[in-house]
């Protein structure tokens, strides 16, 4: 339980902080990480793996490519938190992925090797989302001319969605099209289905102390500020009963696995926590305030990734506004056996999703869609 209310507490979306356990000496599992390494080593001929930094608005941010064919389609993936990278998570996840697209991430301003690399001092004032927005077009430019490709497609989860969906409607010419997983829309509307979730399913478990936790804060979010401890109290129990990974009530396998990625140092693995806090208190408000609701045109194609179980950043609202938003195309897929962690969750389905209806989208000049 201290676990989880330490991922509540650093967490906007429960895209959640890696657990404490994996800021220590972690030498004993190097052989482990070795193995990981040698499995996913590209060794195609036309293949890329690259991990760099490059200066984005004044920020050293790190980056992570990984394709096994270079003339694939890129996707460019935003990732959550807001200082949860995805880099130490992609060995659990991604390799099938890499087959078919060209993965890129990146680590955000404030977020894992990022944090590492830059004065935080310098950074502490810039921690605002329409610089995290720039950030993602200055990375997708970047992307476009380090890669040779006239666009790419563009996927984010949780936070990343907040960022993703704003830099797609800021420069849809970059993108091919937007894939929103575990999609942000309106973030107070998020936090009452999810209270309601968890209240409804704690009265019929017969939970006495969930609702008495939750009946302490009630209504929630109601007409107050959502502060961090009512975060804490109305997101514990939703969280328990499956609202972040689906069937279960905590979510291990995803906090300790920077224990086994080969792309992290122990430092950097301690600054997935700090970057949490360092983030966390600066973006909140902004964060709280979002509220995308009001955009009924988009510019370029869209795609839903949705879980049904999902509690974090629930899908009922994200389905809602898909189906009455104006699109060149658009696309909602429901993941029946998913909450949040999609990737995670469902990572075939995600596959043959992403193939199935993203990568027809990834047209060249010529109109072919490429290889």
């Amino acid at each position: 339980m201290k676990k989880l209310l330490l991922a509540l507490l650093l967490a906007t979306t429960a895209f959640a902080a890696h657990a404490q356990t994996t800021c220590r000496d972690t030498a004993a599992y190097e052989p482990a990480r070795r193995i990981v390494a040698d499995l996913g080593r590209i060794v195609t001929p036309n293949g890329v793996q690259e991990s760099y930094k490059v200066d984005i608005n004044g920020v050293e941010q790190w980056v992570n490519v990984r394709g096994q064919d270079r003339d694939n389609p890129i996707v460019l993936f935003v990732h959550g938190g807001p200082a949860s990278p995805l880099t130490p998570t992609l060995w659990q996840f991604q390799r099938p992925l890499e087959e078919y697209f060209t993965m890129v991430t990146y680590d955000q301003r404030g977020a894992g090797k990022t944090f590492v690399a830059n004065d935080q001092a310098k950074v502490a004032d810039t921690i605002h989302i329409p610089n995290y927005v720039d950030d993602l077009i200055a990375m997708a430019q970047d992307v476009r001319k380090r890669y040779g490709k006239r666009k790419v497609i563009l996927m984010a989860h949780s936070w990343g969605t907040i960022v993703g969906m704003q830099a797609a409607l800021k420069r849809p010419d970059l993108f091919h099209a937007y894939v929103g997983v575990g999609q942000v829309i309106n973030v107070r509307e998020n936090e009452r289905v999810s209270f309601d979730y968890a209240m409804a399913t704690a009265k019929a478990k017969h939970n006495a102390e969930a609702v008495r936790e939750m009946e302490a804060i009630a209504p929630y979010p109601g007409d107050q500020p959502i502060t961090r401890e009512r975060i804490i109290a109305a997101r514990k129990w939703a969280q328990y009963y499956g609202g972040l990974t689906a069937y279960r009530d905590e979510s291990t396998y995803f906090y300790r696995a920077p224990l086994l990625s080969p792309e992290y140092t122990d430092a950097e693995r301690c600054a997935v926590d700090e970057g949490n806090v360092f983030t966390l208190g600066r973006i909140l408000p902004e964060f709280l305030a979002v509220d995308m609701s009001g955009v009924r045109e988009f510019p370029i194609p869209v795609l839903m990734f949705m879980g049904r179980h999902d509690y974090t950043t629930p899908s009922q609202p994200t389905d809602a506004w898909l189906k009455q938003l104006k699109a060149p195309y658009k696309q909602g897929v429901w993941f029946e056996h998913s909450s949040h962690m999609i990737p995670w969750e469902e990572s075939g389905k995600l596959l043959l999703s992403l193939v199935q209806y993203a990568r027809p989208l990834a047209r060249d000049e010529r109109g072919v869609t490429t290889k």
